[in-house]
């Protein structure tokens, strides 16, 4: 039981209750064991039982005999579990070991705030969909969530945070002292102070003023605030990035292997500041290949345990917005000292492999590096080189990697690899964050190229610690914990939907009780160059189960590998960083991290890469919904890419942004929704709007708040 949202008094009648947990006590004799007075003493003691009462702690029986609520923690009908609250309020609370989330209504909330960990009662099921309901009863551990909205003065002197509607199910009332400079018509971020009645409002404290309310840094900065996630670092990480030497030691340099006097380039995008991956390639005199992957020495920087570091292990990962990066590191680190650049000596972490012609690997090393990069190149460049349309000293260097990379991709599809394609859109934004057009990316063989060369080094780092235990006997399992990537096979069920919504559109998906990689790629094969080849890719990926950071490995099912880690991205990825201190500890004979450590680290990894991921298509949504903003009545050829009984969804072609066509605005006929077919279907016409159809698509409306762009039928 908790007490974290109960009173003093309140605290103070269950503990002695719980020193008598069979007896039913008398009001009277709790006044007297509470050293209260007659008169003052009933009123208070009366209020507490009786909201100890409503929440569930206690029974009053006849006579004004209270008891402790006899619901034990070996009660079936009870759980515990973490809280997650959807945009319409209505909550699931997550519990470790059970396959479904329990839905919690709005009105049996009680006072639980997203993220909180909650103890609650099993109701029973929907009768509809067979999901277990419940109703909280306590609240075990408030989170620290940050909650965004917009300061209103409702009174003088009386202010409260009209949250916004993905944020939080409930405004917030702030005190005078816990403004912070806000002003009222402000975008803010808060924490929850105190709230121990659903009937009033929680009671907030300001975190940061994100700007006014409306304005674009607001709007991006609110995103970034719903996932849990800051731009700024707190004064004393920054100090300590400060303090670090920006010299490298030449012990430290005599201590490495020196590649400054070997070609080793870098190929990024052409905004990138933090490079955290090199390349060197050559041809050995037996034919193989010999690559090497460098990466930025970030352990060497950063020690375990220190505010930089634990500042690092809170974000977990740097998130990238249309319109900025939210470091993970400090820009000092992120930027400069660790960064790769070019014609400067940097400290690194290498992978040096030996590949057969075939693409198999024949020999390895991880050895720690000193290197000087010759180049910084971006894909586009390093593709009109790939191409013939442009010449440079390393184009020998660049065309070995080509043949390389070409071989690994044929294998890795060849063992299982799936090959998702799915497009992005690109924005091209004034000076003040405003799109001014919108474009989809274009994928080039250069991507590619990088791609394989660090799939091929994080195969062979989780390949390197397999080895290690094999050579250790029994126990190196134990000895030898480790964090990989892995990738369960997918939900079986939501490919039998996927089979289904196949099928109306002349699509054969072949699913059994054993699926595999090789029957989704015939599957994205057959839908290849067709108008519903993003659909089907969409369907397939959020069929897929999340990959996740974890100390267990059950391989990578997306992928085909059955060892994966992550290990070329330290500046951006802190399970990366966990990566190389641990083969760096091994190398040296001794430990680093515990299993259950890394168990904790790979959940905390894996939710915050979950937060990033939505916030990066937050700001996509935000800039598209900018973009059509400006383009109210205009006309877009588009794919319906969903279909519900509300409504359906359309991805319009050319700028890849999707809106909505509600059925309230099919004004022609009474449309019924056929789950079977995944259309709507007039009644009196006949007409259907099926998955997949090409229609146009006329903007009428936008909501920045909400991230929702309105579209009716339209002709040209």
């Amino acid at each position: 039981m908790s007490d974290n949202n109960l009173s003093s008094l309140e605290k103070k009648i269950i503990e002695i209750l719980q020193s008598y947990p069979d007896a039913s006590i008398p009001v009277p004799l709790l006044i007297e064991a509470l050293g209260l007075s007659k008169k003052k003493g009933t009123r208070k003691i009366k209020s507490a039982v009786n909201r100890l009462k409503q929440l569930g702690h206690i029974r009053v029986s006849k006579g004004n005999l209270v008891r402790l609520n006899e619901t034990t923690a070996g009660d079936k009908n009870i759980v515990k579990g973490k809280l997650d609250v959807t945009s319409h309020g209505d909550g699931y609370v997550i519990v470790e070991g059970r396959d479904q989330d329990i839905k919690i209504a709005q009105k049996n909330m009680s006072t639980a705030l997203d993220g909180d960990i909650v103890t609650v009662k099993l109701l029973g099921y929907h009768r509809k969909s067979n999901k277990p309901l419940g109703k909280i009863e306590s609240i075990e551990k408030r989170a620290n969530t940050l909650f965004v909205g917009t300061l209103e003065e409702v009174a003088k002197n009386t202010y409260i945070i009209k949250t916004d509607s993905h944020s939080s199910r409930v405004d917030f009332f702030v005190e005078g002292d816990h403004l912070h400079e806000a002003k009222p018509g402000d975008k803010v971020s808060c924490t929850l102070i105190q709230w121990d009645d659903e009937r009033g409002y929680p009671q907030a404290s300001i975190v940061q003023v994100l700007g006014k309310s409306g304005s674009n840094e607001a709007n991006v900065l609110s995103i970034l605030a719903e996932k849990q996630f800051q731009a700024a670092f707190p004064p004393e990480v920054e100090e300590f990035a400060g303090n670090i030497p920006d010299e490298i030691p030449e012990q430290e340099i005599e201590r490495r292997r020196d590649m400054r006097n070997e070609v080793v380039l870098t190929i990024d995008p052409a905004d990138a500041q933090d490079f955290d991956d090199g390349l060197s390639i050559e041809v050995l005199n037996n034919g193989n290949y010999y690559l090497g992957v460098h990466i930025a020495d970030v352990t060497h920087y950063m020690p375990r345990n220190t505010v930089l570091d634990d500042e690092a292990f809170n974000r977990g990962t740097s998130v990238y917005l249309v319109d900025r990066v939210i470091p993970m590191l400090p820009e000092r680190l992120s930027n400069n000292m660790c960064s790769l650049r070019p014609r400067e000596d940097k400290l690194a972490y290498s992978c040096f492999m030996e590949i057969a012609p075939n693409g198999k690997l024949v020999d390895y090393s991880i050895e720690e590096t000193v290197i000087h990069s010759n180049e910084r190149f971006v894909y586009d460049e390093v593709q009109e080189i790939l191409d013939g349309k442009k010449s440079h000293p390393l184009e020998t260097q660049l065309k070995t990697l080509q043949a390389l990379a070409n071989t690994l991709l044929e294998k890795r599809f060849q063992q299982g690899s799936i090959a998702f394609e799915t497009p992005e859109p690109k924005f091209v934004l004034d000076d003040n964050g405003k799109p001014i057009d919108v474009i989809v990316k274009e994928r080039l063989f250069a991507h590619k190229l990088i791609e394989e060369c660090m799939l091929m080094a994080n195969k062979t780092v989780a390949k390197h610690v397999d080895s290690l235990r094999k050579k250790g006997g029994r126990t190196a399992k134990n000895d030898h914990p480790f964090l990989y990537r892995v990738h369960d096979k997918p939900d079986l069920e939501k490919l039998h939907n996927i089979r289904e919504t196949a099928k109306p559109l002349g699509i054969n998906f072949e699913v059994d009780g054993s699926i595999s990689s090789k029957n989704i790629n015939e599957l994205l094969k057959q839908v290849e160059d067709t108008s519903i080849e993003k659909i089907i890719n969409g369907l397939m990926l959020r069929a897929m189960s999340k990959a996740e950071y974890s100390p267990k490995n059950i391989g990578h099912f997306g992928l085909g590998f059955s060892n994966y880690a992550h290990f070329t991205s330290p500046i951006r990825r802190y399970p990366d960083v966990i990566v190389h201190r641990l083969l760096k500890r091994y190398n040296a004979g001794s430990k680093e991290y515990t299993f259950t450590q890394l168990e904790h680290a790979g959940e905390h990894c894996s939710e915050r890469e979950r937060y990033a991921v939505e916030a990066e298509r937050d700001s996509v949504k935000l800039k598209q919904v900018e973009y059509l903003s400006e383009r109210l009545g205009e006309t877009y050829r588009g794919t319906i890419s969903g279909v519900t009984e509300n409504g359906i969804y359309v991805l319009l072609d050319d700028i890849y942004c999707e809106g909505m066509i509600r059925v309230s605005d099919l004004k022609d006929d009474y449309y019924i929704y056929n789950p079977n077919l995944h259309c709507l279907v007039g009644r009196s016409k006949g007409k259907k709007f099926r998955l997949g159809d090409s229609i146009n698509a006329k903007v009428t409306r936008t909501d920045l708040d909400k991230r929702q762009i309105d579209l009716v039928i339209a002709d040209f």
